[in-house]
């Protein structure tokens, strides 16, 4: 049988977080990528082909996991790459494997990426974080910012963003602090806060490390006095923090579980039903592995191929209907509405369509 032959499976090699700090949601963005697969293959899959997700831990070095997956490209062995993994990972990663398969990157990101071949699902800075900054700013006064990252690029060029943008909305950042992966003592940085008189903290922290940092922010006292800001905050790492250490928490998203959308509340309904009512809780980062399975579909099917130089063609305008409504790629990027909530014990309240 030749390759790509209908009938032959589509292999997609799943890279996700499945150890680390960012390990925490690893599972829910397994189980939503399943779920796309699934239901996909309920209707006959991709070209005819069923899709089989081959899981890889995307939470390791860059250059082990990029090396794992390259590897993979390399001996045929998958079609596709698709998952939530820091920019490090996808900095490694992208130029191994331009050209040869299509890779869709579903994390919320700096912003920038052009490789040929790569999609990206994920919210980006001047929509996510500025449009969250003026509304915060607004509502509730805030004017100095003290901005908490890791150490690596997405942090790194989001916080270079965020001064601009605190500037923009009328006030600045006083302080900031870049912490390495996997930080749990966070007692000097909270001295650097109490130092600098924010009255609010942009956290750019991944998985456990945000949510030691909410933990210890708690215990600080701070909760009340600054609220804090995450462009990377789900329900499972409220869960994870506990419901005393999330009073003024707020997080910019593009989907969170109580959105009370029909989309929304289907795709919730299916999770459930295909998972039970005991499976990891759905969460913005678990539910963007689900929308790369099917911007994948979508841009497969439009193009009819796997091939990455028709896919650049014809995936041009390509939407399709989503847990986050109807969603459009505009060159590489899917378009898609942004929202902002506020932390309720271990849920959102969505406040405001950004």
């Amino acid at each position: 049988m030749p390759p790509g032959a209908p009938g032959e499976e589509l292999t997609v090699a799943l890279v996700i977080p499945l150890s680390g700090p960012a390990g925490v949601f690893g599972p829910s963005c397994e189980l939503s990528a399943r779920l796309a697969v699934g239901e996909l293959n309920d209707a006959d899959g991709v070209l005819g082909r069923r899709i089989r997700l081959l899981p890889v831990d995307g939470g390791g070095a860059p250059e082990r996991v990029a090396a794992e997956v390259a590897a993979l490209v390399d001996a045929g062995a998958v079609d596709a790459v698709v998952g939530w993994h820091i920019s490090a990972v996808r900095r490694a990663l992208a130029p191994r494997i331009a050209g040869r398969v299509p890779y869709i990157y579903t994390a919320q990101y700096e912003g920038g990426e052009r490789t040929p071949g790569v999609f990206v699902t994920g919210e980006t800075p001047a929509r996510q974080l500025l449009p969250a900054m003026r509304l915060l700013a607004q509502s509730h006064g805030v004017r100095r910012w003290f901005v908490i990252g890791n150490d690596y690029v997405w942090p790194r060029v989001t916080a270079q963003a965020a001064f601009r943008y605190a500037r923009a909305c009328g006030g600045r950042v006083c302080g900031q602090e870049f912490v390495a992966l996997g930080t749990q003592d966070y007692s000097g940085v909270m001295r650097a806060i109490e130092r600098s008189a924010a009255d609010s903290v942009l956290m750019l922290l991944i998985g456990a490390d945000a949510v030691h940092f909410n933990r210890a922010y708690a215990a600080y006292g701070l909760h009340q006095r600054a609220l804090r800001l995450s462009t990377h905050m789900d329900e499972n790492m409220l869960m994870a923090t506990g419901a005393e250490a999330t009073e003024n928490l707020w997080a910019a998203a593009g989907y969170f579980e109580t959105l009370a959308t029909a989309q929304s509340l289907e795709f919730n309904g299916r999770y459930a039903a295909r998972f039970g009512t005991q499976a990891p809780v759905l969460s913005s980062l678990g539910e963007s592995c689900y929308e790369g399975v099917r911007l994948l579909a979508a841009l497969t099917e439009r193009a009819r191929s796997l091939d990455v130089r028709t896919l650049l063609h014809a995936g041009r305008g390509a939407a399709y209907d989503g847990p986050r409504g109807t969603v459009r790629l505009h060159g590489n990027h899917v378009e898609q509405p942004i929202y902002l909530a506020r932390a309720d014990a271990f849920d959102f309240d969505i406040v405001a369509q950004l």
